[in-house]
C-alpha cells in the first residue's frame, strides 16, 4: 500500500511573517516515535513524513511496524510503502522525495513531521548530501553482475585492495555500502570518501526553525518493547509477509531482503532454522540495530535533544504552541 490520508489541513507549516517550522523526531526502533508523530499530527495539522530506509518498501508492512492503515487514515502520512522490494532506494532518492513532501506541506499551511531512526535520512536534510556524481547505469550493471554470488566479507577486501580509506569506515557485513563505494570508485576513479569530504548540496530545511529530538528510553525496558514487538509481528502475519516476499525470489543483498527480522525467517522457510530460532535473531539484530542507532546519533547530530518520549511530547508541544519564533533547545537530554 502506498501513501495514505493525502488530505492536508492548515497548520504550522508556513506562518505569516515567522520562518516555516518543522520537527524531526528521531529515535531507536521501538521507541515510540510513530506514536508521538500522529499525535503531533492530528493536535497541530500535521504531515508526517517517513525517514525509515525500510519502511518505504510496499512489502514490508508488518514486519517493519509501518503505521497500520487506521493509523495511517488518522493523518497524513508520506513516503510509507511507495518503493518496490526489487529496487535500492537511495538516501539521495529519499531526501530528493522528502523535500518534495516537506515543501508541498509548507505550501499548504501544514506541519512537516520528520519520523524514523535513518541517520543518514536526517542527515541529509540538515546538512546536505555528499556532492557524489551519479554513476553511470552501465557501470552500475557491471559492478553489482560482478558482485553476484560473492560474501560480503569478500566484497570489502576487494574494495580494501582498491580503497582502504574507504573500507575501514565500512562494516564487512553490509553489502549495499561495499558495493556503492565499489560503484563510485569505478565511476569516477575516487574514493567515496575523498567526495564525502569535499563539497556538500544545500540542506532542504537549510530555511526552517527546527525541533530536533531523540526519544532516550532506558536500554532494558527498550529490550522488552523490541522483543515483544516483534513477537505481536509474528502474530500479526510476518511469517506470510516474508513468505511472499522469498518466493519473488530477489537477491538477498537488496536492503528490503536485509531488513532486520527478514534473513531469519526466510532461513526458517528454507527449512535450514526452526521458527524460534528464526525469532531470536530477529530479535537479537534489533536489539543491535537500536545500539547502533542511539551511537549515531549522538555522535552525529549533537544538535538532536535527547528526551523521553513524555518529555519530548511536553518540549514539542510548547514549541509549537508558542506564538513567537523562540528556538527549540538543542543537544540537552533528559
Amino acid at each position: 500500500m502506498g501513501d495514505e490520508g493525502r488530505d492536508v489541513g492548515q497548520g504550522e507549516g508556513s506562518r505569516e511573517g515567522h520562518r516555516p517550522r518543522a520537527v524531526l523526531i528521531a529515535g531507536p526502533t521501538a521507541s515510540g516515535k510513530s506514536a508521538l508523530a500522529l499525535d503531533l499530527a492530528q493536535r497541530y495539522g500535521g504531515v508526517v513524513v517517513n525517514a525509515d530506509s525500510m519502511q518505504v518498501y510496499r512489502d514490508l508492512r508488518i514486519i517493519t511496524a509501518r503505521p497500520t492503515k487506521d493509523e495511517a487514515a488518522l493523518a497524513p502520512h508520506r513516503l510509507y510503502g511507495t518503493v518496490d522490494a526489487a529496487e535500492t532506494f537511495s538516501a539521495g532518492r529519499w531526501v530528493e522525495a522528502a523535500s518534495a513532501e516537506i515543501a508541498a506541506a509548507t505550501a499548504a499551511g501544514a506541519l512537516p513531521i520528520v519520523v524514523g531512526g535513518t541517520g543518514l535520512y536526517f542527515r541529509a536534510l540538515t546538512s546536505g548530501l555528499s556532492a557524489i556524481p551519479p554513476v553511470a547505469p552501465d557501470v552500475r550493471e557491471r559492478v553489482r553482475r560482478e558482485a553476484e554470488g560473492r560474501s560480503p566479507a569478500e566484497l570489502h577486501a576487494a574494495l580494501a585492495a582498491k580503497d582502504p580509506d574507504t573500507a575501514a569506515r565500512l562494516r564487512p557485513s553490509d553489502p549495499q555500502r561495499i558495493i556503492r563505494a565499489i560503484e563510485v570508485l569505478e565511476a569516477t576513479g575516487r574514493p567515496l570518501l575523498h567526495w564525502q569530504q569535499n563539497g556538500r548540496e544545500a540542506a532542504a530545511l537549510a530555511g526552517f526553525d527546527l525541533a530536533t529530538v531523540f526519544l532516550a528510553v532506558e536500554r532494558e525496558p527498550l529490550r522488552q518493547r523490541i522483543d515483544r514487538r516483534f513477537e505481536a509481528m509474528m502474530a500479526a502475519g510476518a511469517l506470510d509477509e516474508v513468505a511472499a516476499l522469498a518466493a519473488r525470489g530477489l537477491d538477498p543483498a537488496l536492503p528490503a531482503m536485509r531488513a532486520h527480522g527478514v534473513p531469519g525467517l526466510v532461513a526458517h522457510l528454507a527449512g535450514e532454522v526452526s521458527l524460534a530460532e528464526a525469532v531470536a535473531r530477529g530479535q537479537r539484530d534489533t536489539r543491535a540495530y537500536a545500539k547502533r542507532q542511539e551511537t549515531w546519533f549522538r555522535n552525529q547530530m549533537p544538535e538532536a535533544r535527547w528526551l523521553t518520549p513524555v518529555r519530548a511530547a511536553e518540549a514539542l508541544s510548547r514549541w509549537l504552541d508558542a506564538s513567537g519564533a523562540a528556538p527549540f533547545p538543542a543537544g540537552s537530554s533528559a
